[in-house]
């Protein structure tokens, strides 16, 4: 991947605000749609969704995951040639006594700041995804598999 194709990985991260988030649920696939923060060094992806919802019950139970952050669709005429993150990684709940639960917290809010209001509510909690390994697809004919050390050179861009 050159310099270039890495500054767009870097955006698209950095810029993309909601994601897919595909998990097992009775052995069936099931996707919803998630708000996405990261760690500084892209190490780390962080959601913070309900204890009602099926992802999250689906997520206690098998902690792997996919998130999908998508370039937005601009109209043109082959969508095919927007870019796109698939990582493939594991989830795990951050709890209010983790040592970094404060600083998820804070990283979740600076991006979202009408989250707040969610915070008082019981049910939602953060997860904290870390990547194993994921496709980058950069447009037409131009993918790249994609590592930890990866997102962490690149997260410097």
């Amino acid at each position: 991947m050159d310099e270039q194709t890495e500054q767009t990985l870097a955006l698209l991260i950095r810029s993309t605000r909601t994601g897919a988030l595909a998990t097992f649920h009775d052995g069936e696939p099931n996707l919803a749609m998630v708000a996405v923060a990261f760690a500084d060094d892209f190490s780390a992806f962080y959601i913070h969704v309900s204890r009602l919802g099926k992802h999250t019950r689906d997520m206690e139970k098998d902690a792997r995951v996919s998130l999908l952050l998508t370039e937005t669709d601009d109209g043109r005429a082959d969508p095919q040639t927007l870019a796109r993150l698939s990582i493939h990684g594991t989830a795990d709940p951050v709890t209010k006594t983790d040592s970094g639960s404060e600083r998820v917290k804070g990283i979740y809010l600076a991006r979202f700041p009408e989250a707040k209001k969610l915070l008082s509510l019981g049910d939602f909690g953060f997860w904290r995804i870390t990547p194993k390994e994921g496709r980058f697809v950069a447009g037409f004919a131009q993918a790249f598999n994609i590592v930890p050390e990866t997102l962490k050179k690149i997260s410097s861009l």
